[in-house]
């Protein structure tokens, strides 16, 4: 059997990374036809060397200018560059699978683009679907090809509920370590520092969804990503804290019995899931050792230390353009935070106070769903310039 032909979009992030060495480990079972950067060109040499990828896009330009004229890559290697060319390598007729982790909504059109060629895609992020879950399912049920979860959660789900029934299925419980302020006294919250915040307990992730972990703003956003994955609404999905971060999420059956994918916290696991699904090859991560794990523990969130979740739970309730909305302020304010301006507690205070608007028209068309993305940004921009220290 000839290696499944992959591309990865965002190659030079930590997933990407990741994916590269899952790559590695399975070199008779996986091949890099294309990859993907935004701007990081220098982080794509070596792999396009180890790898002999000869087709990289840059959706920056200038970037790709500079690629082409360091001569850092082989003569044969074609650079595209600008939304078009992550399109095309999403596209190329050989690839089979997309890995789609481009951060933002630059991975929207190249993903819609991939699913609608019949490319399947292992989706991580979260963002797009929460932005335009609709347009992106809708993509992937036309043409046929699998919309593949990459994210640990839901990637145990999609595991756990494979060959099940819908009919069998009561509940889904999301885990979450709860961040790195989980034991942080509430009154000393406003005081963190972004350095702070991305010194993750358990896993080892881009800024951004460090930050989110930290406010629980990415469970919020991992609720409205399973509506759409698993076509349950959201008071039937429920999040515990899971400080031990081995259980990825659980399903509650119908007669009451329930059911966890457990495994260490490294998303090589879940990508190898989504590449090479249903064979089960060893992970390029070590395994799970229960002897060495002394406690399994969860308990409840507290919607004190993390406002976000529960807005983000209203944003899902409401559907429309709510949950675009919520995950375009969230956006802004943890880049606020990350500059060093806007307080801890701030983020969900500019959350909040863009979600007041109301979001409630639907989104008809791709374009309606951007425009309430730009408009939430817009909006969110204001309220965290005023509470900028």
């Amino acid at each position: 059997m000839e290696p499944r032909p992959i591309a990865i979009l965002g190659a030079s992030g930590s997933i990407g990374t990741t994916t590269l060495a899952v790559v590695r480990a399975h070199p008779g079972l996986l091949r890099v036809s294309g990859m993907a950067s935004l701007s990081r060109w220098r982080e794509l040499v070596a792999p396009a060397k180890e790898f002999g990828v000869r087709h990289i896009a840059l959706g920056d330009p200038t970037a790709a200018d500079e690629a082409r004229a360091s001569g850092a890559f082989d003569s044969s290697t074609t650079i595209l560059s600008g939304p078009e060319g992550l399109t095309e390598i999403a596209c190329m007729p050989a690839v089979r699978t997309v890995v789609s982790a481009v951060v933002g909504t630059a991975g929207l059109v190249p993903t819609l683009a991939a699913l609608r060629s019949g490319k399947d895609v292992a989706l991580a992020s979260k963002e797009l679907l929460v932005m335009a879950g609709r347009f992106i399912t809708r993509a992937a049920a036309e043409s046929g090809a699998r919309l593949l979860p990459v994210d640990s959660e839901h990637n145990a789900l999609h595991q756990l509920l494979r060959k099940r029934p819908q009919a069998e299925v009561s509940r889904l419980v999301l885990t979450a370590s709860g961040g790195a302020f989980r034991d942080t006294p509430l009154e000393r919250l406003g005081e963190v520092t972004p350095e702070q915040a991305l010194r993750h307990p358990s896993w080892s992730m881009g800024p951004k969804v460090t930050v989110d972990s930290a406010t629980m703003a990415n469970k919020g956003l991992e609720i409205v990503e399973a509506t759409w994955l698993f076509g349950l609404p959201q008071e039937r999905i429920d999040v515990v804290i899971h400080p031990q971060s081995v259980i990825h999420a659980m399903v509650t059956l119908s007669d009451g019995g329930m059911e966890a994918l457990l495994s260490p916290p490294s998303m090589a696991f879940p990508i190898q899931d989504c590449l090479l699904q249903p064979q089960r090859p060893p992970c390029p991560a070590p395994g799970l050792d229960l002897t060495k794990t002394h406690a399994l523990t969860m308990s409840p969130p507290d919607p004190a230390r993390y406002p976000c979740l529960g807005i983000a739970r209203a944003a899902a309730a409401a559907g429309a353009c709510a949950p675009a909305a919520f995950n375009a302020a969230n956006e802004v304010a943890v880049g606020a935070f990350m500059a060093s301006g806007l307080r801890f507690t701030g983020i969900a205070e500019v959350v909040r106070r863009t979600m007041e608007r109301g979001w409630t028209a639907e989104p008809d068309s791709l374009e309606d769903a951007l425009a309430a993305d730009a408009e939430a940004r817009r909006l969110a921009a204001g309220y965290a310039a005023k509470l900028t220290l």
